[in-house]
């Protein structure tokens, strides 16, 4: 196996706060040489499909398609506590929830676990799929009647003008009893050797612990994906996923894992429960 590792992570300050460490030379990368692709997180779920690269952030949604190729990294989760995907509106807009009698919805892409979250809780819209930050646009341009925002559209939308009609955050946190909600993580190619694949989490264990000791410099570099965010939104943002959990799971997340899977199956929105592998440093 190369000791070349291409790692996908998406234009966002998480994942930036997440890789900077390894990927500018402030921690030991134990003699792997580590290639950064930066890509949406649609995108990098259907590389993830082809088994492109070695390692990359996937939705956990994608995780009940490519288990089979892919084992989960622990650390490197994002997971809403208590928060998530939110589904605005314009003010104007009398859309109801659960039931959206038929409103068009603009999701960020079909693998997303925003889009499975859409599916599980809410009923009778019709999908529309939108780049992420092409959605509020669409809102605001009445091409839709409602946007699923992910990213930092989580915490921007209020004062660019729309109204919340759910936070699927909240309302996981209420339904799940306290869980976390599993958005993302990052997850690591089968093919690469099992000694490899543990060195690659302790590299990206010591890559949060480096950013989170020395949070300023990666807060700054992390702003330059944020799309305009200011430094206290920024910083808030990363702190939202890029938390506990994104250090270890435990099984609370694991626990919140398997729950989301199992909605989705008995909703027949995947195909199998996953058996998935988790792979600590």
């Amino acid at each position: 196996m190369s000791n070349i590792i291409r790692i996908g992570h998406s234009p966002d300050p998480d994942d930036a706060f997440m890789f900077y460490a390894m990927l500018n030379d402030k921690i030991d990368n134990q003699g792997l040489k580590i290639k950064e692709c930066v890509e949406d997180i649609e995108s990098l779920n259907n590389r993830a499909l082809n088994g492109e690269l070695e390692m990359t952030a996937i939705s956990w949604h994608l995780l009940s398609k490519v288990y089979k190729s892919y084992a989960v990294l622990d650390p490197g989760a994002s997971m809403g506590l208590g928060y998530g995907p939110v589904l605005i509106a314009n003010k104007d807009s009398d859309i109801s929830f659960p039931d959206l009698k038929g409103a068009k919805v603009a999701l960020p892409g079909r693998h997303t676990t925003a889009t499975l979250i859409m599916r599980i809780f809410a009923s009778n819209f019709v999908e529309e799929f939108v780049p992420f930050d092409e959605i509020m646009a669409a809102v605001k341009n009445k091409d839709v009647d409602a946007g699923l925002l992910i990213h930092e559209g989580q915490i921007t939308y209020e004062e660019e003008g729309f109204k919340k009609v759910v936070d699927y955050g909240e309302l996981w946190h209420k339904e799940s009893g306290g869980l976390p909600l599993p958005l993302g993580t990052n997850a690591i190619s089968k093919d690469v050797d099992p000694e490899t694949a543990k060195k690659m989490a302790k590299i990206l264990l010591d890559s949060i612990v480096w950013g989170e000791k020395n949070r300023q410099e990666t807060n700054d570099y992390a702003r330059d994906f944020g799309r305009g965010l200011s430094e206290d939104k920024n910083d808030r943002f990363i702190k939202m996923y890029v938390n506990n959990k994104t250090i270890s799971l435990g099984n609370e997340g694991v626990s919140a894992v398997n729950l989301l899977f199992k909605l989705a199956f008995e909703k027949g929105l995947i195909e199998e429960m996953p058996d998935w592998d988790l792979i600590k440093p």
